[in-house]
């Protein structure tokens, strides 16, 4: 018989940190869903402003509203913290939520740099949690795991050549959010804020990477950060994948694509992918009837918020270690860290020559020339949003 969790016979005790649009229109949501289930219950939510919380509160018939975080922490006592503030504020709410006890599920980018993500690591409990989790949904739901699967047998052959594309269109009036473009308050451009997406799926689909050589710029944007980077990524297994992370593509897309020695697969999709968005094409001397079992993806799953939510809620009640924390969060934050360093110093950069010590591992921009922030204190008056 296994050992019981301190979850087991009741709902797990959820509070939400920030109500901005992520927090409004994904994570609430999934929570709500499996609160019909029986297995959550929303006690709190935290925002620093006040009537915004209070109205979320209200909207989503959630009993307590707070501006203090810690007061929230100490009086409701949280089994589960979902994070919803820009990235700036991840480490120091995160280490906040599991020093009280509380499993996290952080919104991406992860933390802002390497050591970030170390120090909320060093928090995390020894055996059976508690356990900081990242958002990273698009690993989650039937196609992703039916193509992990093939791929994970080699089904289609060794994996040979991939693409991971994230070609998105952002506009002036978008940066023109204070924290938007600036290393101190986003970590990043869009390697770090929007194409972290695909390269953590490209990452959880093919292993480990040994090596990346990159390329950033600043070609329409006047900001801090890079609003283009291109890079070539070589994997542990032999594989070699082109990466192009954008927002300067009025014609958007969201795209991988593995040629492996017996057939391709590829996702085309945006923001979210269900199954239709698979493409399997195989080579000229597959069977029919083997392909016709590859391309059979089962129950429609599509990626969501929720079924990434209702994976941790299974590991928190088994008290497991979820996906996509410890060092299987890491991999894309890794792999952004080196991306940026070829980049900003043209050498390639080597799986694990990232570490304490090395100015990369405490800023994304390694203080490099043209690239590290003239000033990193905020600007005065200045408020960052949750």
């Amino acid at each position: 018989m296994s050992p019981l969790t301190p979850f087991d016979g009741r709902r797990i005790r959820a509070a939400v940190i920030g109500t901005g649009a992520i927090a409004r229109g994904s994570h609430l949501p999934a929570l709500a869903k499996l609160a019909e289930e029986g297995e959550t219950e929303v006690v709190a939510a935290v925002d620093i402003d006040a009537a915004a919380v209070e109205e979320f509160c209200t909207a989503g018939g959630i009993p307590h509203a707070y501006t203090d975080l810690d007061r929230m922490l100490r009086e409701q006592r949280p089994d589960l913290v979902t994070i919803c503030t820009p990235p700036t504020l991840h480490r120091e709410q995160s280490i906040a939520a599991l020093r009280a006890g509380a499993w996290v599920w952080c919104e991406k980018p992860p933390m802002p740099t390497l050591a970030d993500y170390a120090a909320v690591e060093a928090e995390e409990g020894a055996e059976s949690g508690p356990y900081s989790s990242i958002v990273f949904q698009h690993r989650f739901g039937s196609g992703t795991r039916h193509v992990r699967r093939l791929l994970a047998e080699q089904a289609l052959g060794r994996p040979l050549v991939a693409h991971c594309q994230t070609t998105w269109y952002r506009d002036t009036a978008y940066y023109a959010v204070p924290w938007r473009g600036r290393w101190a308050t986003e970590g990043g451009g869009p390697a770090m804020g929007h194409g972290i997406h695909q390269m953590d799926l490209l990452l959880d689909l093919l292993g480990p990477w040994s090596e990346v050589r990159a390329m950033a710029g600043r070609l329409v944007h006047d900001v801090e950060t890079e609003d283009v980077s291109t890079a070539l990524v070589r994997f542990a297994n032999g594989a070699m994948a082109t990466v192009v992370n954008s927002v300067l593509s009025p014609d958007e897309v969201s795209r991988i694509r593995i040629d492996c020695e017996r057939a391709t697969v590829e996702l085309t999709h945006l923001y979210g992918h269900s199954n239709a968005n698979w493409c399997i094409t195989p080579a000229r001397d597959v069977p029919g009837d083997e392909a016709d079992a590859w391309r059979d993806f089962g129950p429609d799953v599509p990626s969501s918020h929720l079924e990434q939510l209702r994976e941790l809620v299974a590991s928190m009640r088994a008290g497991q270690r979820p996906r996509s924390s410890g060092a299987d969060g890491r991999t894309s934050l890794e792999l952004i860290a080196a991306l940026y360093k070829s980049a900003f110093t043209d050498a390639t950069v080597k799986a694990g020559e990232i570490g304490p010590g090395d100015p990369y591992y405490t800023a994304m921009h390694g203080n490099a020339p043209g690239w590290a922030p003239a000033a990193t204190a905020p600007v005065a008056g200045e408020e960052v949003p949750a």
